[in-house]
């Protein structure tokens, strides 16, 4: 006589009522709670899981989060990596962040009770990192910012740029489709390889909106070139009340002597830039955001646009930005000084102990870079352990996950990503797969 094993599945109010699971419940939400003791109970029917470790086993399957992104180890050597989520916020942001989610006097003044400024304190950092800013906003991203800034200044006019910045960046976005989306009339001036400032003065007139320079990106065009800076378009711009417009990208705030092509805020605004346009979670360190920075007159324009109010950012985003630029260097900025000395002793040591436990692992040199668009052609020293190729997709799948890359057959974990305090857990992941 056989039994039916559904008699052995533990009832799911009984599960539920367990104090650990309860706990949980409180914690994550009972529906997810209750949708994994579901889960189990049919891996108990199966026959993979003992009825008396039910409990166990739902603790096993639940997420730390009642979210679904999980952290990860960026061990790919790319400091500001897209798929990744770009700029790890610092303790400082996270704090802030925190401190935000709740209410706020986010736009609030509690001196006299009425209505305050939004965001007045991240803009007040954001003025003191970037002098030459006489006024600054923040929206969602710097796509944004470029599409706030078409719409307003060019909707119905003439956006004049080199066709050599009409550029595809990541994911097949491509910035002429944006700009042509605000209702701006695109005047491509040079060539691909090749714009002086006669053809930007030529293609000036009463229809003009703005001139606008975009930063290329990933893109670079090497030979017989031409380019014209914004110190040249500022001067030849000056008096004909056309704006000149930067998007510079990365969020650079200043020069960095490791970056010396990568533009910055500071300079291309005393360059003559009437407005600039940057990220926030590249190389400024901070969250996602976009920035515009510049003449008073031109970003209240932006500001009292109605397509502003679509764009605009939220408390949790003020806030940890704030914090990025009021608060400690960011992740990114320590990534990117990192002493190499230093970075080859972690990796010497990290691979001498996975030797010990008898899998093939050594110390190497390998370059990192900025990613995100920034500095593309500037490889950044580096250093990283190597293992044999197929620990790059089992650490994938390890808790946490570990993001590392494949080269000359051999799985390398990039160690400039990796912040030194991360090293036990990059350690624990990997010797955790020793003996599979």
């Amino acid at each position: 006589m056989t039994t039916d094993p559904r008699r052995h599945v533990p009832r799911t109010d009984t599960l539920l009522a367990d104090p650990q699971l309860a706990a949980a419940g409180e914690r994550l939400g009972r529906g997810l709670v209750k949708g994994a003791v579901q889960r189990v109970q049919q891996r108990i029917r199966d026959g993979e899981v003992a009825p008396p470790d039910a409990v166990d086993a739902v603790l096993a399957a639940l997420p730390t989060t009642a979210g679904s992104l999980r952290p990860v180890l960026n061990a790919t050597g790319v400091l500001v990596h897209t798929n990744l989520g770009r700029a790890p916020l610092s303790a400082a942001a996270v704090e802030a962040i925190v401190a935000a989610s709740g209410t706020t006097d986010v736009e609030l003044d509690l001196a006299t009770g009425r209505r305050g400024p939004r965001g007045e304190a991240a803009i007040g950092a954001l003025l003191d990192a970037v002098p030459a800013a006489e006024a600054a906003l923040v929206v969602n991203n710097c796509a944004a910012a470029l599409a706030l800034v078409a719409t307003a200044l060019a909707s119905g006019r003439e956006l004049v740029l080199a066709r050599g910045e009409l550029v595809e960046i990541g994911d097949g976005f491509r910035i002429p489709d944006l700009l042509v989306s605000t209702g701006a009339r695109l005047r491509e001036v040079g060539t691909t390889n090749r714009v002086t400032l006669a053809d930007y003065r030529g293609a000036l007139g009463p229809d003009t909106g703005a001139v606008l320079k975009v930063h290329p990106s990933n893109f670079v065009v090497r030979g017989f070139t031409r380019a014209v800076d914004v110190g040249e378009l500022g001067a030849a711009l000056a008096g004909t009340g056309i704006p000149l417009v930067a998007d510079v990208g990365s969020g650079l705030l200043r020069p960095h002597a490791l970056l010396p092509d990568e533009p910055d805020l500071q300079t291309t605004l005393t360059a003559g830039a009437d407005l600039v346009l940057a990220s926030g979670d590249k190389l400024l360190g901070g969250p996602q955001a976009g920035l515009v920075l510049g003449r008073a007159e031109l970003v209240q324009r932006l500001r009292r646009h109605p397509l502003y109010r679509a764009l605009r950012v939220d408390k949790t985003t003020l806030a940890a930005l704030e914090a990025t630029l009021r608060g400690p260097l960011p992740p990114v900025q320590e990534m990117l000084l990192a002493d190499v000395a230093e970075l080859r002793a972690r990796a010497r040591a990290l691979a001498a102990r996975f030797a010990d436990a008898g899998l093939d692992a050594t110390a190497v040199d390998a370059p990192a870079r900025v990613g995100g668009g920034g500095a593309p052609e500037q490889p950044l020293a580096g250093a990283a352990v190597s293992l044999p190729e197929s620990f790059a997709a089992r650490l994938r799948r390890a808790a946490p996950p570990v993001v590392g890359y494949v080269e000359g057959n051999r799985t390398l974990l990039n160690l400039r990503s990796v912040p030194p305090s991360a090293d036990g857990t990059l350690a624990a992941a990997v010797l955790g797969l020793a003996d599979r």
